[in-house]
């Protein structure tokens, strides 16, 4: 099996590593036998988004966020395909709100956005920053939570934002430490389909393995015959995941701890 995964903007959008997200899917398909095969999208270098199966794009800053709209904006109509066909994205942060009908800047400033969801996000002075634990409201396939023997019910992560994002999708967590999508509702992230939207970086893929094993089963159901997956996954070379999943509990603990 094979997977082609495009990283989007990854000399704008990498704060706080988000790079991490790329290396995360690179390493656990390469472990499990996946071919994959990454294609870089930035402005100076288009691809056709259609021919691939996943799209990861990073965080960054007003400025970097600013940089990237307009440019984004051509991309509307691929990535609304791409999310309507069930294809794998995840957005963090800037990237996140991006996809919503506006973002409101420090200045007061509407930054234009893709309008592929009903979402809007609102800058204020005070950031939301601190490490965040939240519950896992993805539905793990049964295959999926077979291979794992520890904690699937909780995402944990590092938010730094000042951006308040509000929509009426559902979320990817529910808050139990931190902040989330805008410190008031108790909401964090957005999904929609294979969407992932979340404001955690952390980044958030290597500390959560079952969430990137999420977004790789996932890429696979989708280019490949569902009725036959199964049988390919149980194939697929086994994770000695010892290492990370000891990272990811005592993360939970940590945050847990602090709080």
């Amino acid at each position: 099996m094979k997977l082609e995964v495009v990283n989007m903007y990854p000399d704008i959008l990498n704060t706080y590593g988000d790079m991490g997200n790329l290396i995360c899917i690179k390493k656990r398909c390469e472990w499990r036998g996946i071919n994959i095969n990454i294609k870089n999208f930035t402005i100076d270098k288009e691809i056709d988004l259609e021919d691939s199966d996943m799209i990861l794009i990073g965080g960054g800053s007003d400025k970097g966020q600013y940089i990237i709209s307009n440019h984004i904006l051509n991309q509307r109509n691929s990535l609304e395909s791409f999310i309507e066909d069930e294809k794998p994205v995840l957005a963090i942060c800037a990237s996140y709100q991006i996809f919503g009908d506006y973002y409101i800047n420090p200045h007061d400033e509407k930054i234009p956005c893709l309008e592929i969801f009903e979402m809007e996000t609102i800058s204020k002075k005070e950031r939301l920053v601190g490490d965040i634990l939240i519950s896992n409201n993805l539905k793990l396939d049964s295959l999926l939570v077979q291979k794992y023997k520890h904690d699937l019910n909780n995402i944990v992560g590092f938010e730094n934002h000042g951006g308040r994002t509000y929509h009426k999708y559902g979320s990817l967590g529910n808050v139990k430490v931190g902040f989330g999508n805008n410190g008031e509702d108790g909401k964090e992230g957005m999904i929609y389909k294979n969407f992932i939207g979340s404001y955690l970086h952390g980044p958030i893929l290597p500390k959560n393995p079952h969430i990137a094993d999420y977004i790789i089963f996932n890429a696979l159901k989708n280019k490949y015959d569902i009725d036959h997956l199964n049988e390919n996954i149980l194939n697929l070379n086994e994770i000695d995941d010892s290492i990370e999943i000891n990272a990811h509990d005592e993360n939970i603990h940590l945050v847990k701890n602090h709080d």
